[in-house]
């Protein structure tokens, strides 16, 4: 069991090595010596791990999806549907520094699909994922089923969640709250269609 713990633990540290490596150098710069190097490794103990560059970008790649889905599921909950559906958005939108450095590599390892097309499918998943969530705020929001309406609301809110992310990530932190207020306005309105 030790060696299995060990092997997951040097495996997510590669990982934010990846990640770190994104974000101060860019994606062109991941390479198995630049992540060894950044993880204080020799490349053959890295190698161990993931022989190729390919398997290191997509278990990064993976690794960040699971944890911004572990993140979003640990949102308290407080019985108000239009409570809870604004906090999981804001856990989606990069309002924090390590959701703000996790988008950014996102991005980063989005734009490498052309290049690694093994992150497509992590890609497509995480999209997929936040397409659910988005119907089943919706869902909570409007208090029925999925249906048409239901459906082409949810496509809308996750338009609006990725087209915020993006701006917040543009712009600064602290100028965060216009953002909140559109979540916030959207979320009424899909309530008040109960």
């Amino acid at each position: 069991m030790p060696r299995t713990l060990d092997l997951a633990v040097r495996k997510a540290q590669l990982a934010e090595a990846v990640w770190q490596v994104i974000l101060d150098r860019g994606i062109s710069a991941v390479s198995v010596r630049t992540v060894a190097e950044q993880a204080g490794l020799v490349v053959g103990s890295l190698r161990h791990v993931f022989p190729t560059r390919a398997e290191l970008l997509q278990f990064s790649a993976e690794l960040m999806v699971a944890r911004a889905t572990e993140r979003v599921r640990a949102t308290p909950r407080s019985g108000d549907p239009r409570v809870d559906a604004l906090a999981v958005i804001e856990n989606l939108l990069p309002l924090t520094p390590d959701s703000r450095a996790e988008m950014e590599v996102n991005l980063a390892l989005i734009a490498e699909c052309p290049a690694q097309p093994s992150l497509r499918d992590v890609r497509d998943h995480a999209h997929a994922q936040l397409h659910e969530t988005c119907v089943r705020l919706v869902e909570l929001l409007m208090g029925r089923p999925r249906d048409a309406e239901l459906t082409t609301t949810a496509r809308r809110l996750h338009a609006i969640v990725d087209g915020l992310a993006l701006h917040l990530l543009h712009g600064q932190h602290s100028d965060a709250e216009w953002a909140i207020a559109i979540v916030r306005d959207e979320v009424a309105a899909i309530a008040d269609r109960r």
